[in-house]
């Protein structure tokens, strides 16, 4: 039976560590389309700016805000 040599992979300091399935940490204001997350913003004004523009585009789809550190959820209508 053959076997193949794979060439080692260089382990660099250069490379941050991953965590979880290489997801980026949530921020504090979440987007949600249709109760799933879809980005998440550090400030309330970015988070509707980019949901009031999906609402725009997409009336029939039901987008809110939800903020982490009070537990509310916006709805934009």
């Amino acid at each position: 039976m053959a076997t193949i040599n794979m060439p080692k992979k260089e382990t660099g300091d250069d490379e941050p560590l991953r965590t979880g399935q290489g997801r980026a940490p949530m921020e504090r204001f979440r987007l949600q389309v249709d109760r799933q997350i879809k980005n998440t913003f550090a400030s309330l004004e970015e988070a509707e700016k980019a949901g009031r523009a999906i609402k725009k585009a997409h009336p029939v789809v039901q987008v809110s805000v939800y903020d982490s550190q009070q537990s509310q959820q916006t709805v934009l209508e």
